[in-house]
């Protein structure tokens, strides 16, 4: 049975908040959902970590940073050159043919690759014609250098008076491999000393100079990427944004990426086996 007592005007006005108060509260709670949240609150926005920073380069931002840039001379011939690595180890052999590649053009002593070629590939080619077309491969730019394919896959090489695995390339490793190669280098490892700025200048140069390459080596782990070491060729450098564009050789693994300068550092200042990682600068002889 209905409370006669709740039915009172009286009840009504102790209970029912006056209009402005009511409007106050509607003002507030439109200011509350439409205003700018400080970043420690705007969970959902905020760059939580290195792996948002890296702008993929298919993106319409990416684009626009290519578009922007002044320091690009060398990406369309490293475009023009890519190649994805054809296993695990050999991202340093692949960054290796790609610029080898791009140095050299279209010279007369380009080595040849015959060792995709299979005995039954031959059967019905003339014995005079040569199919293979002359150019660095990420096979035949191994034979050259001191460290041997067996050891890129993991055979044990002595290092420092011992016995290890030390698959792929160590920095120095792919910088004597690219010398053997006829390249012309200049190995930096990035050690604590050194500086941020003289290394974005150092890279930034390079990519403004026509026929000089830059490679890097970094640890995937430490740019907010899956994965431990890795080396791959710059393409690019955006001032706006500070970032250098890394084309991955490994597709597979992460695409091509605009990468902060300081991120790309950090990555690069990561211990690998004897020494830290750093990039190799590479121009014809």
């Amino acid at each position: 049975m209905p409370n006669p007592s709740l039915n009172t005007d009286a009840h009504r006005r102790a209970f029912s908040p006056p209009v402005g108060s009511l409007i106050a509260r509607m003002a507030l709670a439109f200011l509350l959902a439409t205003a700018q949240l400080p970043a420690a609150f705007a969970l959902d926005n905020a760059p939580t970590s290195v792996v948002q920073e890296l702008v993929p380069f298919s993106t319409d931002e990416g684009l626009a940073r290519l578009a922007r840039s002044t320091a690009k001379v060398d990406f369309p011939a490293l475009a023009n050159q890519f190649e994805p690595q054809s296993n695990a180890t050999f991202c340093g052999p692949t960054s290796a043919a790609i610029v080898l590649n791009a140095v050299r053009g279209r010279a007369a002593d380009l080595p040849r690759d015959r060792s995709r070629l299979r005995s039954e590939d031959l059967q019905y080619v003339p014995s005079n014609f040569d199919p293979t077309i002359p150019r660095f491969t990420q096979d035949n730019v191994i034979i050259k250098g001191q460290k041997t394919r067996a050891q890129v896959l993991g055979e044990p090489l002595a290092i420092n008076g011992k016995q290890i695995q030390d698959f792929g390339y160590q920095v120095r490793q792919l910088e004597e491999m690219l010398r053997a190669n006829g390249a012309t280098t200049r190995l930096t490892i990035v050690d604590d000393n050194k500086v941020e700025q003289d290394i974005r200048n150092d890279l930034v140069e390079n990519l403004k100079r026509r026929g000089n390459y830059a490679i890097v080596a970094y640890k995937r782990d430490a740019v907010g990427q899956r994965g431990g070491g890795h080396i791959s060729p710059l393409g690019a450098y955006d001032a706006e944004s500070d970032s250098f564009l890394v084309l991955d050789v490994n597709p597979a693994s992460a695409g091509w990426v605009w990468m902060p300068t300081a991120t790309l550092i950090k990555g690069m200042r990561t211990f690998d086996t004897v020494e830290n990682r750093g990039y190799i600068l590479v121009q014809s002889p």
